[in-house]
């Protein structure tokens, strides 16, 4: 934990809105390096601000520690990466300790807000428990500025959960991918708890839900590969839920980048939502939150499966080991006239909220270059793990 800003934060707050960074919904790829950056924030479990005590910490860090240190490392992370997408992943607010939810969102989107740049959020299991229903916080979320946020798609009506939606980010304005969506992210409501007497735990992406994307995926995918100068394959996706597949299960430290320290508390049930990715094609990594000190990526049939780690303090974690926000920067290729192609590599990394943003793990999610080399295949005994469930009701 680092935080000398506490004092500073509407001087930061100022130099923050000086950001030259378009106020527009369209998202596109920097000019200037071919880069978009998406800053990942999981789990800030904002209570009431200042008098929200931290979880989890060191004990000479107890009485100074608060939600605004969780605000502090949001306006830190900005200033370090400043980047073009800033991704809520749900658990926002911990409904149980914040006594107005839309109190609570204003404060813990505040370092967005006031950033200028576009932010998007979803939906964790704590988020409805104060005093605004599930619908309710979404709707409240989707009304805030500078945020991308959406409720639902306007032609599914009966779509299950709220904040199921996609964003495109378009090509080099000027380029010959401009008006086409070079990179395609989805974000998805995974629920809260079970609504089925007859299973126990937490919720899973639905199969309203996964015929949304499913046709999402397509109708992208054509659009992308109609007349596109010889585009043969997809445009890469991203996906952004807040539990864990059961999938996340089929990972140790020989297989991934970071650290497991505790188990994949998943749905106690299989919705097939990672089928249902794979066989649409276009998503190379997807990013959850929820296990709070777990923040690996693994690659599992071509799809990176990832989490952010935890980044709240008001949020359970591990005394002495920093919380973490996961940074993904894609990047296109140069063409042969000097401008900018279609998406070239996909990276990661993640910042520790210590006194130096220290990064680490670094990996390349996907590359052009390598998407069309046969890559290792688990085995079907792999495949089939049984997830390890654990924090059914702490997470």
């Amino acid at each position: 934990m680092y935080s000398p800003y506490s004092t500073k934060l509407l001087l930061i707050f100022v130099i923050l809105s000086l950001f030259e960074v378009s106020k527009s919904s369209e998202l596109r790829f920097d000019r200037k390096n071919g880069e978009f950056r998406i800053l990942q924030v999981a789990d800030m479990h904002y209570g009431d601000g200042k008098t929200t005590p931290c979880e989890d910490v060191l004990p000479e860090q107890m009485h100074s520690c608060s939600d605004l240190n969780t605000t502090d490392f949001v306006i830190r992370m900005i200033r370090a990466e400043k980047p073009h997408l800033i991704v809520f992943t749900g658990d926002n607010i911990y409904g149980f300790d914040a006594k107005d939810a839309a109190k609570s969102m204003d404060s813990a989107f505040a370092p967005a807000i006031s950033s200028n740049i576009p932010w998007a959020a979803i939906l964790g299991n704590h988020d409805q428990e104060s005093t605004l229903t599930r619908e309710g916080v979404m709707k409240h979320t989707v009304g805030m500025k500078n945020t991308l946020s959406q409720l639902n798609p306007p032609d599914i009506p009966d779509i299950d959960g709220f904040g199921n939606y996609n964003l495109e980010v378009h090509g080099i304005e000027g380029s010959e991918l401009a008006n086409k969506s070079v990179l395609n992210l989805y974000f998805l409501d995974s629920g809260d708890y079970s609504t089925v007497q007859s299973i126990p735990g937490y919720g899973w992406i639905k199969a309203s839900q996964q015929f949304w994307f499913q046709r999402t995926s397509k109708k992208l995918k054509k659009a992308y590969t109609q007349n596109s100068n010889g585009m043969k394959a997809p445009a890469p996706g991203l996906a952004y839920f807040h539990i864990p597949l059961p999938e996340y299960a089929n990972f140790d430290s020989s297989n991934f980048t970071g650290v497991r320290q505790e188990g994949i508390s998943s749905a106690s049930i299989n919705s097939g939502f990672f089928t249902t990715m794979v066989e649409a094609g276009d998503v190379k990594a997807a990013f959850a939150g929820h296990d709070h000190i777990n923040d690996f990526c693994g690659k599992l049939m071509n799809i990176n499966l990832c989490y952010a780690g935890g980044f709240g303090y008001h949020a359970y974690g591990k005394a002495g080991w920093s919380r973490r926000a996961r940074m993904v920067v894609a990047s296109l290729e140069k063409t042969g006239k000097g401008g900018w192609g279609a998406v070239n590599s996909i990276k990661t990394w993640k910042r520790l909220d210590d006194e130096h943003l220290t990064t680490i793990d670094t990996q390349v999610l996907w590359s052009k270059r390598s998407a069309g080399k046969v890559l290792k295949m688990c085995s079907q005994k792999e495949a089939y793990r049984p997830p390890v469930k654990s924090h059914i009701t702490d997470a």
